[in-house]
Formats: structure tokens, sequence, C-alpha cells
């Protein structure tokens, strides 16, 4: 018998063919940026104030800016100790029974009720158009703009599980493909939404297609490459997120109105329909499903694309798992270490994404360029990515994952408690915590596919991410309703949650230089399978010429 892994020794682990799909697949990662953290410059509350029709008149007639309108016309109210224009309140004026000049300093209201807005609000755009200002999602209403992320989060949680599980039915190719189809749709019906509510409802539509596809991809390609191979395309598949997140300030910035914007990000989507002729089914997937003669067909393909040849091996692969072709959910938590390995997982998928949510989020409420703010903390994603590569082979993953977590958890809780006076210093501690996240994020992802078998991994990753889901959800709720209470109570939660994370990791088996498990019992017997792979390389040996460099290699590395 033959597995799929000794196959990849003969037809290439990372040739040309592999190489072009990894390139292809990488580009779907980088729309997802924009759909994920786009609520920054889709969803920016300028500064507001009530609109009065009398204001209006009068600061016509006497010739007034917005600035001065506001200053002469809009109550102060305490803000941490310091009085400024009320977002959200009114003088009760009657302005043609007012008499005033001008050219006047100030205008005499201290005896003057006060109301809540009547005639909605007047913004200060700084050149953007966001939903936010279109709609009035301000004062009460302000929750709603937290709908609007947590809806597509709502959209990633049910879509992740159904692609989940048809990706493990169906194939990954087709989840893959139609998932973009439906992105495509339902990203063009966000940016032509006519109010508010079908705004959310396309957002729901849209996310339930974005992490699926997104997941079936990353699947596919950890699928068809050998095991040395794993860490890198993982790691550089989810980099190509961090490109989009450099990426996205530039658009909104010569990209003023949020629909608009909303076009361009999904217009990739509709282009990746054309991957249909240019990557393949998962030839594991494949084995899996007892469908031997297409995984037959697309590996010699692959063979033939990296200019390798096949030996008559290949007529001996099969699949351990290929009688048990239906995955389900019980299959997760079934058995002892698989319902340990998805409850730890789902606690890491749940903070990694309520932290690095809560943080980029963040940057839209601190004040400053948010443009400049971004970009700088999109560049930090980059060394998150380099330190992975760089440790993961030498050190393993358990013991950088588990650091990560706990960096982070640590830098929020410091930056917290740093005075603003110390802008530079609080800066650099908050950019080691987004650092240490966006590591912790990027390494659950590919940790999650080492930790299920073949035949349940896509349903595995799936299920497992729901709870990044759920943080998703929780997210702008934490960070915009407790802000308000005190700016940085958030990163409390957050540092919270992410030293839990790093200590709930070390519980992890190590997956450093391990083959991708094909059956349950690789996962709940790891020393019955490692016996395994060693008897299949001793077999694959006797069967080889003698002269095959294949047969000295260490059947360790494979």
């Amino acid at each position: 018998m033959t597995t799929f892994d000794d196959i990849l020794e003969e037809a290439g682990k990372f040739g040309r063919c592999q190489k072009r799909i990894f390139a292809l697949l990488c580009m779907v990662s980088m729309p997802w940026a924009g759909v994920y953290v786009g609520i920054v410059f889709q969803g920016f509350t300028p500064d507001h104030w009530c609109r009065d029709s009398g204001v209006v008149q009068q600061r016509e007639a006497c010739g007034w800016s917005l600035a001065e309108s506001r200053r002469l016309t809009v109550p102060l109210v305490n803000s941490s100790g310091v009085l400024l224009p009320s977002t959200c309140e009114q003088y009760e004026v009657d302005w043609n029974s007012t008499t005033f000049t001008c050219d006047a300093q100030e205008l005499k209201f201290n005896k003057t009720p006060i109301t809540a807005c009547k005639d909605g609000w007047e913004y200060d755009y700084e050149g953007r158009q966001s939903f936010v200002t279109e709609f009035d999602l301000v004062c009460a209403d302000g929750w709603l703009v937290d709908m609007y992320q947590a809806t597509l989060n709502v959209g990633f949680l049910v879509g992740s599980i159904a692609i989940g599980y048809l990706a493990d039915r169906f194939g990954r190719k087709m989840s893959f493909l139609m998932s973009n189809l439906l992105n495509g749709i339902a990203g063009i019906l966000v940016a032509v939404a006519p109010d508010y509510v079908s705004l959310l409802v396309f957002r729901t539509l849209y996310g339930f297609g974005v992490k699926g596809g997104w997941v079936a991809g990353y699947v596919l390609i950890t699928e068809i490459v050998g095991v040395e191979f794993r860490r890198t395309v993982g790691v550089i598949y989810q980099m190509f997120f961090s490109v989009g997140i450099l990426l996205l300030p530039l658009l909104a910035y010569f990209i003023t109105d949020w629909r608009w914007l909303q076009v361009v990000i999904t217009i990739p989507y509709i282009v990746f329909l054309s991957y249909y002729w240019f990557i393949p089914e998962s030839p594991r997937w494949l084995l899996s499903q007892n469908k031997k003669s297409k995984a037959v067909k697309i590996t010699e393909d692959m063979a033939k694309e990296n200019k390798m040849t096949l030996s008559k091996n290949i007529e001996t692969l099969r699949d351990d798992n290929a009688d048990s072709t239906t995955a389900s959910f019980m299959d997760l938590i079934r058995t002892p270490k698989m319902r340990k390995h998805t409850f730890i997982l789902s606690y890491n998928w749940f903070t990694s994404a309520v932290v690095y949510q809560g943080l980029i989020m963040r940057l839209g409420i601190l004040g400053g360029n948010v443009y400049v703010d971004f970009l700088i903390a999109g560049l930090l994603e980059f060394p998150a990515a380099f330190l992975i590569l760089f440790t993961i082979e030498r050190i393993g993953r358990r013991l950088p994952f588990a650091t990560a977590n706990i960096v982070a958890g640590a830098s929020c809780f410091i930056t917290a408690f740093i005075p603003e006076s110390m802008f530079w210093f609080k800066t650099v501690v908050a950019c080691i915590g987004r650092l240490g996240i966006t590591m912790a994020f990027e390494m659950v992802v590919f940790v999650n596919t080492e930790l299920y078998p073949t035949f349940v991994r896509n349903l595995g990753v799936s299920v497992c991410s729901t709870l990044c889901d759920v943080g998703g959800i929780v997210a702008p709720f934490l960070l915009y309703r407790l802000a308000v209470i005190w700016l940085e109570l958030p990163l409390i939660i957050f540092g919270s949650l992410a030293f839990l994370a790093g200590g709930l990791v070390l519980l992890l088996p190590e997956t450093r230089g391990v083959p991708l498990p094909d059956t349950i019992d690789d996962i709940e017997f790891p020393d019955r399978a490692k016996e395994k792979v060693a008897l299949q390389k001793q077999q694959l040996a006797n069967l080889l010429p003698d002269n095959d460099v294949s047969t000295n290699k260490d059947p360790a590395t494979v």
C-alpha cells in the first residue's frame, strides 16, 4: 500500500505545479483583509454635532465657517475633565426671535435648556463618506455600527461550518469556487444597499462565503505539498492577508466613498472564479472519498508539470480512511485527544479574533491620522510571519504559539496603564502586543490543520474557527461600548484572554516534522502512527530499485 505522502516523494513535494497553485491561492487572502477590517474606513465616524436649521440659516447669513458655528452654537459637555462640544445635544433656541451680532465672539446660553438632536447631525467629513454619515449612526444609534461588523462574523460563523462540511463532502475546489461566486454577488449587493437593514442582510451573506472559501483554499494547498513545506505555505498564505492590510489604507485614501471602496474590495472575488481552469481538486480528498482514478490522474499531471516521473507504486495508492467518507461534528469530540484539541483550538481562535480585531478597530477611535496608523500596524504583521518561519522548525509549534499569546496579553496590560504623556513608549508596547497576537492568529490556522485527520480536516478547521467568528461578533461591542467607560478597559479584557490562551496551548502535542494524520487513530495513538509510517517507508524501499535516491530518505523527515 502506498500513501499520498509516498507519491509526493516522486511527484515533487513543492515543485512548479504546487508553486503555481500556491501563488494563485495566496491572492485570496488579500481582499479578505478589506472585508475583515474595512470597517475602520467604511464605518469611519467623523466629528459631528446636532444639525439645527436655524443655525444653518444664521451661518449662511453671517458667513460663519463650520468650526465657528460649532463653537458659538453647540453646548459644551464635560469629557474626562475637559469641556468639549457636545455630539448629541443642542440648545433649544428659537433663532428667529434671538438677536445677536454676526461678529459676536460668544453667545450667552447660560440659562438656555438643552435637548437631544432633533434635525439630524452635521459632520466634519474630512473628505470621507462612510455608512455612518449616510445613515446617521451616531449617539443613540451608535451601537448599530457594531452590528455592521457583528453581522459579518455571523456570516463567517454559519458559512464556515456549512462550507467546511461541503468541502469535506463535495471537494475543496468546488466549495472554493461556489464561495467566490457568492462573495461576488453579495459584495456588490452591499455596495448598492438602499438602507441600513438591507446593508446588514447583504453583509451577512457576504461573510457566509468569504471565510469558508478562504479556509477551503488553505486546506487545499496544505494537502498537496510535502510535510516540510506545510508551515511555509501556511504562513505565507496568511502573510498575503497582511499585504491586503497594507493596501487597504492606500485604497481608502484615494477612494473616499465607502460604496466604491466596497466594489473595489469585491472585484477580486469575481476574478477568482477563473481558477476553475487553473487549480485541481485535492488528491488527498479524492482518496478519502474512494475516487482513486481521479486522484491518480491529478497526481500524474502534477508530476508531469514538475518534470518528475512516477513509479508503479501509484497503482497501490490508497487512503487508510477511505471507508469513512462522511465527516461529522461527533468525530471532533468523540475521543479524548480529539476533544481536547477541539476545545483548546476553538478557544485560541476566539481569543485571536477578539484581540486582533479589537486592536485594529481601536485605531479608529484613538484620533490621529488613521491612514498612517493603519499602515504602521499593517507593517508589524510581516515580522510576525518571519518570526514564525524562523522558529517553528527550530523550536517547534507549541512554544512559539504559547509565547506569542502571553506576550500579546502582557503588552495589552502594560499599555493600558502607561500614561498618555509617555506616548512613544505606549506606542512601542502596543506594537509588541499587535505583533504577538498576529503571530498567534497565524499559527492557530496551520496548527489546526495539523491536528486533524484528512477526512475531517476541513470540517475541523471550520468548526474550531467558528469561535473566531463568535469573537468577531463580540469584539466591536467589547471595544466600542467598554471604551466609553474607560478607553483602556478593553485592553484589560484582551490581556486576560490572551494569557489563558497561551497556557492552554502548552497542553497541545508538538506537530513539528509529523506527517499529516490520516485517521483518528493517528491522533489518539501517535506512537502507532509513527510505526506505521516507518513500516510503509520500509515497504516502499523494498519495492523501489536499489539506486533510487528516494529510498535513502529518513522516514522521520517525510
